[in-house]
């Protein structure tokens, strides 16, 4: 049997959730010119491809994706799988399955590969990209004779835009197909793009500038988190979700607070005031297109300790009930909005 490696950038391999401008040579978030003008912090973390996924429609029955990073870093509550993995899905809608994940032996290593086989359906297979470590280039080997076609679209091909902490970015899903985010784009089979960055997003105006200039179908704004107090929350909140809205007059927008609630109560619940405040205040001009979720019912009643790492990051467990909470709101508002194929 003889196969042949395809780049991942090469039609009709379609390559979701980053700027499509820097590819082949950057899988990065933000374009290059935004870098320049935003915090260090966020120019650091929009480097790395959260949210990214490669995607195509092949009939083969043996398939390797090669993955190499430009470097691999320790991230002190995220195991190896989830800062420099990337997680393989078959199928799509309702159908999906996961297949393996690609993620080097340790990190002094920055290659790795994973073959697996299916049968000779023409299938979708979908690539979640890693989290921290930097992404230098991704191959894919198929059967000589395999079809290789455009992935199916999502449902909802507009995407899902989310601009947050490292919460929002997937700190500390065990593997980045976990993180809230990319749960929900798989339940509702709709694309998305991860604007999360950790211990940076601060409700930046450039930030706000930018975000205004995309098309999208909704906008989480999830970014409670990274405010370094309640003064700074309230100075930016409503700022930041009034470019948006000035952009955009009927874009549905979500607002979250943040799920760690349990630690500094009374901080919480003064932070959850400011943004229930944005919300109001919204919906008060008549403004219909707004949400709100209170992130301190994210955990539920029951074992909300066991839903972190360390009191305030996600693991696994915390994530599912996150876009579990999350998801009948969204549904909501994706299937009202018409765009669903």
């Amino acid at each position: 049997m003889t196969m042949k490696l395809y780049p991942c950038t090469e039609e009709p391999i379609k390559v979701y959730g980053l700027q499509h401008c820097l590819l082949p040579h950057h899988f990065w978030r933000l374009p290059e010119e935004i870098l320049g003008r935003v915090s260090e912090g966020v120019a650091q973390r929009a480097t790395s491809p959260v949210g990214g996924r490669i995607r195509f429609r092949t009939d083969s029955t043996k398939i390797t994706i090669h993955t190499k990073l430009s470097n691999n870093r320790v991230d002190w509550a995220i195991p190896l799988a989830g800062s420099a993995g990337s997680d393989v899905y078959i199928g799509s809608k309702q159908k999906i399955r996961y297949v393996g994940l690609i993620v080097p032996k340790s990190y002094e290593e920055n290659a790795a590969h994973l073959t697996f086989e299916k049968n000779n359906d023409l299938e979708d297979v979908t690539i979640h990209l890693p989290r921290n470590a930097q992404l230098e280039d991704i191959q894919i080997e198929l059967e000589d004779d395999a079809r290789l076609e455009p992935p199916t679209p999502y449902a909802f091909e507009l995407p899902m835009v989310f601009y947050g902490s490292s919460i929002t970015e997937g700190g500390c899903a065990s593997r980045p197909a976990n993180a809230y985010t990319a749960l929900l784009s798989r339940w509702l089979n709709a694309d998305y793009i991860n604007l999360g960055f950790s211990g940076a997003a601060k409700g930046e105006p450039v930030l706000a500038s930018y975000i205004a200039g995309l098309e999208m179908s909704v906008f989480i704004m999830d970014y409670d988190h990274n405010a370094p107090t309640a003064e700074h929350l309230e100075n930016t909140h409503e700022p930041f979700f009034k470019e948006i809205r000035k952009a955009h007059p009927k874009l549905p927008v979500l607002f979250l607070t943040k799920p760690d609630f349990d630690a500094k109560p009374e901080e919480a619940a003064r932070r959850r005031g400011i943004i229930q405040r944005t919300y109001d205040n919204a919906r008060a001009e008549g403004d219909n297109s707004v949400y709100f979720i209170d992130g301190e019912g994210f955990f539920g009643t029951s074992n909300r300790e066991s839903c972190t790492i360390e009191g305030c990051h996600p693991n696994d467990l915390g994530f599912m009930r996150m876009a579990e909470t999350i998801y009948p709101v969204l549904e909501g508002i994706m299937s009202s909005g018409g765009n669903a194929r």
